[in-house]
């Protein structure tokens, strides 16, 4: 029997497998791939092939500006445009040659079925090249809490009314994509999921630090580390901090840190992370809304750190109160409350047992997490797209 075909959208997507770049797409679209013939169309980097097959997975990137200056997609498109406005040159022509290429390859692949991972700029592209063919779009959080101004509230609009179907990291996310015009009967939470099992492999054997802490992220506001620093600054000794990710804040968040122990590793490999991980007690998430409006849906890195057993000190913002019992699995703190983190911080690095205990809740709520779990649930709802037509 014929296998439906799938053509995937998104904007971030590795250069190469595990060069710590977020693999969340590409670990849902393995999945995928097991029911569907999968193309994977991601904008090009720098040292990634044009072409190629990744595990059974076909990736085809599309160039967007002439190689020297084209950066708008290495990382998150919009703390790029942030960090560096002459950034925004970059966005048509992104806009531009994306939808030539989605053009292409609905030419070329003729897929039953899309999913659209962002709604700006992926799902305006499928607007403009994919009418025909039904598709799943996925919010993970930029797209729905920053581009507010008029024009990208009716892009998307028109993008959420569109799609047959649309999944999100969390209830408020839903609430703002129904209230923008997505369909209420086929808008549905369904996060992206982790690699649990893989995240486990990779620390097995690795001896935890006491009083080890960890960041894992971006380096842009919206993370938070600025106001875990500056909590640092009263905690008690003792602990030292790992900080995983780069991003455009670095040089200032390095200056901020400066007589704390406080290490900044940059950007960190998958089997590096899953390392990390293992070694880390505590997963600090003191995640917080942007100016922009931006803020976090469901950190991927928060989930990895679950399954491998950390104790986390996370931000009580949507998404993330979903997935963190607090008092059971971790502790919530008010998002950008200094105060709140210090104390949650020095009350888990004061009770090794409470730790434990934590760590313990997390590692077995991640499994409901899992990529392989979620990663059915959207093969099973892309069929049904299909069906819908």
């Amino acid at each position: 029997m014929k296998r439906p075909r799938l053509l995937v959208l998104a904007s971030t997507f590795p250069a190469r497998p595990g060069d710590g770049t977020p693999g969340f797409v590409c670990d849902l679209a393995r999945v995928e791939a097991t029911d569907f013939d999968t193309v994977v169309l991601v904008p090009r980097l720098r040292g990634a092939a044009r072409s190629e097959v990744v595990d059974g997975l076909r990736v085809e990137r599309f160039a967007y500006f002439p190689r020297r200056w084209e950066d708008l997609a290495d990382g998150a498109i919009i703390e790029n445009l942030r960090a560096r406005p002459s950034r925004l040159l970059q966005v048509p022509f992104f806009v531009l040659f994306e939808t030539l290429a989605v053009r292409r390859w609905v030419r070329r692949h003729r897929p039953d079925v899309l999913h659209v991972h962002w709604v700006v700029p992926q799902g305006v592209a499928a607007l403009l090249a994919a009418r025909k063919v039904p598709w799943l779009v996925t919010t993970l959080g930029g797209d729905v809490y920053a581009l507010n101004d008029p024009v990208s509230l009716r892009l998307k609009r028109a993008v959420l009314t569109r799609a047959k179907a649309v999944t999100t990291m969390n209830r408020d996310m839903r609430d703002r994509l129904v209230a923008l015009g997505a369909d209420a009967g086929h808008t549905l939470v369904l996060p992206m999921g982790a690699d649990v099992d893989g995240v486990r492999r990779g620390g097995a054997g690795v001896t935890r630090i006491p009083a080890r802490l960890l960041f894992v992220g971006r380096l842009v506001e919206k993370k938070g580390l600025t106001v875990l620093l500056d909590a640092l600054r009263d905690l008690p000794g003792g602990w030292s901090l790992d900080v995983a990710g780069d991003g455009p804040l670095r040089a200032d968040l390095e200056r901020q840190a400066s007589g704390l122990p406080v290490t900044f590793l940059g950007q960190t490999t998958k089997d590096d992370l899953a390392r990390l991980y293992a070694t880390c007690e505590i997963l600090v998430a003191p995640s917080v809304p942007a100016a922009s409006g931006d803020q976090d849906g469901l950190p991927v890195a928060l989930l990895e750190a679950m399954a491998a057993g950390c104790a986390v000190v996370a931000s009580e913002i949507a998404g993330i109160d979903e997935a963190i019992v607090d008092g059971e699995s971790g502790l919530l703190v008010a998002p950008g409350s200094q105060a709140g983190l210090t104390a949650a911080l020095a009350a888990l690095l004061a009770d090794p047992d409470l730790r434990a205990s934590y760590g313990a809740a997390a590692s077995a709520r991640a499994q409901d997490y899992s990529v392989e779990a979620l990663g059915r649930r959207y093969v099973a709802l892309l069929h049904e797209v299909v069906r819908r037509g």
